[in-house]
């Protein structure tokens, strides 16, 4: 492995070809597939606005609003499979579940929150191939120490840049398909200081992530000199109530980000929708009049496929479609 490393590492989202490679039909990997198509919009460093979404349903919302790729949030998927915060307790068979279910459910490109890659550089080899396998257009690693926290939370600590650097140089060991991106985010603000993190995230850079995400920067000073200073394709993650000022999108993309990442806003339209619907319904004892604050039962359905689901059926029995 070591002497292979150094060609692999040279990759880059800026400047890989995409002539494919022995084996590609077999992984599905062709011009239009939704890896090829993140990479060609993050290559574009055009601002690419992804959503977070929590589970198959809030995916596909995503992309029936038209959004170009869609984001599985770690936060998200322990909140809504565990009930529990971002603190670590979901681990890899829990993310790597529900990267399964929401890249089956969707058709647009999926980024998945990888975490730490639950350990060392060998645990990151495991992480990679199963987010791979599942489904997964992209990932993003970061620099914490296990057990993680939400990016936005005090409290959180660093491995060591040298540790770091192994961990990305394993996952693109571990990348079979050339297109699978790979993210690399420092979260050294809050620990070690703004300086350190620009060094950490170019250092990631050269052991071959395709992309470079400085998490929680506090000033817009900071957040505009991430894409000038660094050379790569970088992501901004824009967290209402975090620690980062929130410029326009049109400022973003001004600046030269590649990705602007909305990671729970969904999670907390459909918390806070449900919660207004629960207050309503149980001052009022009737659920008559409430109505207007749902989708309706066959848009709901269109939205799952059902149609779709019960025309197939219809044709494995020889019946003509019904529409």
């Amino acid at each position: 492995m070591g002497g292979r490393r150094r060609p692999v590492a040279t990759r880059r989202a800026s400047d890989r070809p995409h002539p494919g490679v022995p084996g590609d039909r077999a992984l599905g990997v062709t011009d239009r597939s939704p890896r090829a198509r993140l990479r060609r919009l993050v290559v574009a460093r055009a601002g690419l606005v992804v959503p977070g979404a929590y589970d198959g349903v809030s995916a596909r919302l995503v992309e029936r609003a038209a959004f170009e790729a869609v984001y599985m949030t770690g936060y998200g998927t322990s909140a809504s499979r565990l009930g529990l915060p971002d603190l670590g307790f979901a681990g890899l068979a829990d993310m790597v579940e529900n990267v399964r279910q929401m890249a089956a459910a969707v058709t647009i490109p999926l980024i998945a929150d990888a975490d730490t890659g639950y350990g060392g550089p060998l645990s990151v080899e495991r992480t990679v191939r199963a987010y791979e396998t599942a489904g997964a257009a992209g990932l993003h690693l970061e620099d914490q120490v296990w057990p993680k926290r939400c990016g936005h939370l005090a409290g959180k600590e660093t491995v060591s840049r040298e540790e770091m650097v192994a961990k990305i140089r394993a996952a693109v060991a571990a990348r079979r398909d050339p297109d699978l991106l790979l993210i690399a985010r420092t979260d050294a603000r809050a620990v070690s200081g703004f300086d350190d993190a620009l060094i950490r995230a170019r250092a990631y850079g050269e052991a071959g992530a395709d992309v470079l995400f400085v998490e929680a920067p506090t000033t817009l000073a900071e957040v505009e000199a991430i894409p000038k200073t660094l050379a790569l394709p970088c992501l901004f993650n824009y967290v209402p109530g975090g620690r980062s000022p929130l410029p326009p999108f049109a400022r973003l993309r001004e600046w030269g980000y590649a990705i602007v990442l909305l990671p729970a806003q969904t999670l907390f339209a459909a918390a806070r929708a449900t919660a207004d619907y629960l207050a309503l319904l149980r001052a009022a004892d009737d659920a008559r009049g409430l109505d207007d604050r749902l989708m309706s039962f066959a848009d709901f359905n269109q939205l799952v496929g059902v149609p779709e689901m019960l025309a197939r059926e219809r044709s494995f029995h020889g019946a003509p479609d019904a529409g």
